[in-house]
């Protein structure tokens, strides 16, 4: 399965040390140069995410060109425009994105969309982690990463786990 990553995904799953769940359950993990700059960028302004870097195994790839249908929606940022084109581009199997006017955008497009808490559900269902509930609790404690109630809950009904947090 080949997917493209927008920031924030490769991002929050580096500062709580779980980006290898990104290599074991996708086949090739691609991102455009801008979400390389956007995670460059955020790694020197805010704190938390001092000192991450991007994995050296994930693969760098421009899109070709920004489709109007893409370049036409607002409230998308560089980062987010340039991993859904580039999955347009390549029909790529998933586009890994996490902000909701992103996936929205995306889907409009045709694209399958992976958050945080889908890849968290993979992980589980594979047999990668024993429990999802605790890596939800280090996103928001560490990476101030917020997933709404309703989707915590249903990532955890999904693999078994009774909502704790």
């Amino acid at each position: 399965m080949t997917v493209i990553a927008d920031t924030s995904v490769i991002l929050n799953l580096c500062c709580v040390q779980q980006q290898e769940l990104l290599r074991a359950i996708f086949r090739e993990v691609i991102v455009p140069p801008e979400v390389s700059w956007e995670f460059a960028r955020a790694t020197s302004a805010y704190p938390r995410f001092a000192g991450l870097s991007m994995p050296e195994w994930i693969r760098q790839q421009p899109p070709r060109a920004i489709p109007e249908a893409v370049r036409s929606v607002s409230k998308l940022d560089p980062g987010e425009i340039a991993a859904i084109a580039l999955a347009l581009e390549i029909t790529a199997d998933a586009l890994l994105i996490d902000e909701a006017e992103g996936r929205r955008a995306a889907r409009q497009l045709g694209l399958t969309t992976i958050g945080v808490a889908g890849i968290l559900v993979r992980a589980r269902m594979s047999g990668l982690l024993p429990a999802i509930a605790p890596i939800f609790d280090q996103l928001e404690q560490k990476a101030n990463f917020w997933l709404a109630l309703h989707i915590r809950a249903e990532a955890l009904r999904s693999v078994g786990e009774a909502d704790q947090g």
